[in-house]
């Protein structure tokens, strides 16, 4: 059979299954949880793939699996959907104990990727194709609960606060040779936005540790350890100015803990932040100027900081050829109007990480609306969000694995990785060093 022949029966497969994609991402919208704890997503996905009657491998980095469509092949695809949730209790929709809600949209991922692999398994497209395709649920891909992970690797159970870098840390990618992800994208109006690259970060714990005095009898005895923060912060304002716009710096600082006591001088305050930019050189340069401006603000009070940096992820490049297959096959989807070409974005994903080691590649999906993360995220065009995406998923396996997998071996033959994956650990760590 030709290739557009197997497309078409694929795409055939996925619409016989839209509702039940439709379904898995209504369902998953239900039940958001937050990173290394997405326990139910998990056990869901896992059902649903042993219905398929695929090899499955579990539990990966805590909460994450891999569902191998036929036996070991080589060259092997990559399709990557994300289990965790956002935390946003001002959504109506949010968990009322844990406030997660999926206005970040992985849960249409993992209906895309689902239904990928429903269509290529019910088609018997995929025995037709020399490869393999993986599922790869990965969890806690929004860098949240920074001390919360920072206890799961004290007790030994992460080392790197992303689920994809945990693969990547384990081992698990060493088996795949592709990867390709979606993502939800309200500002796309429904549209499907293709290419494009996204900032990488450092992720960072600031204290400051003052001494505490009585706030209204004694407060010349105490050394106020929020006026330091107050003025480190404001030392980062100061030198805005100085990045360079092509860096594409951002530093957004959040408070987590203000003091212990109203009637004390605060003795006892944290800051959590990313250092962003478009580059590693870029974002350690601008890392420094932060680190000198918390260290200011320290010093003008007489406060002591501690500052515990953490290895955020890697700048995101996507392999050209991998965008120009999504563009073909995204022709096939929707028209020309709802196809976008998408620029840089100052947001991150470990999907960097991945892109580091292995040509990857992802595009974004239009159908919702509301502000990414925000409390107005709602879903639209369910059609557009699940079942659209999986064709074009499905398809560009097509592309990559037909006639003798000629596509995929010549992508990943003209692909440099920018870190070896066996020495991806200590290229991490002395970043931030």
């Amino acid at each position: 059979m030709s290739k557009e022949g197997l497309k078409n029966r694929v795409m055939e497969a996925i619409d016989d299954r839209a509702k039940e994609i439709i379904a898995i991402g209504d369902a998953i919208w239900k039940t958001p949880e937050l990173g290394f704890k997405e326990i139910h997503t998990a056990e869901y996905v896992q059902a649903k793939v042993q219905e398929m009657g695929w090899k499955t491998k579990s539990p990966i980095a805590l909460t994450g699996l891999k569902a191998y469509l036929k036996n070991q092949q080589s060259p092997t695809i990559g399709i990557i959907g994300e289990l965790d949730a956002v935390r946003c209790p001002e959504h109506l929709e949010s968990d009322p104990i844990t406030g997660a809600v999926h206005a970040c949209g992985h849960h249409a991922q993992i209906a895309c990727m689902l239904g990928a692999g429903f269509g290529l398994t019910d088609s018997e497209v995929i025995n037709k194709l020399v490869g393999n395709v993986v599922l790869v649920s990965v969890p806690a891909e929004e860098y949240l609960e920074i001390e919360y992970r920072k206890s799961l690797r004290t007790k030994g159970l992460i080392e790197f606060f992303g689920g994809k870098q945990e693969f990547i840390r384990l081992g698990e990618f060493n088996d795949i040779h592709i990867s390709l992800g979606t993502h939800s994208a309200s500002e796309l109006q429904g549209k499907l936005g293709l290419g494009g690259s996204n900032n990488g970060f450092i992720g960072k714990l600031v204290r400051y540790i003052g001494l505490e005095a009585h706030a209204g009898g004694a407060p010349h005895k105490g050394i106020n350890a929020l006026n330091a923060a107050m003025l480190g912060l404001m030392g980062i304002h100061a030198q805005r100015e100085t990045f360079r716009e092509e860096d594409f710096i951002r530093v957004h600082p959040i408070i987590t803990k203000g003091g212990e006591i109203v009637n004390n001088v605060p003795a006892d305050v944290r800051l959590e932040t990313y250092v962003r930019g478009r580059t590693i050189k870029a974002i350690i340069q601008a890392n420094r100027q932060v680190n000198r401006a918390l260290q200011a603000g320290a010093s003008a009070i007489g406060a002591k900081i501690e500052t515990w940096e953490i290895p955020g992820y890697m700048p995101y490049q996507q392999a050209p050829e991998l965008i120009e297959l999504f563009k073909t096959n995204g022709h096939t989807l929707v028209t020309e109007s709802q196809m976008s070409n998408e620029l840089h974005s100052t947001g991150s994903t470990d999907l960097g990480d991945v892109s580091c080691i292995m040509p990857t590649s992802s595009f974004k999906m239009g159908g919702c609306s509301g502000a990414t993360h925000g409390r107005s995220f709602h879903v639209d065009d369910k059609y557009l969000q699940y079942v659209i995406p999986a064709k074009l998923l499905a398809m560009t396996c097509i592309d990559l694995l037909f006639d003798n997998a000629n596509k995929a071996n010549t992508i990943m033959s003209s692909f440099t990785p920018t870190i070896a994956p066996s020495n991806y650990v200590n290229a991490m760590k002395n970043i931030i060093k």
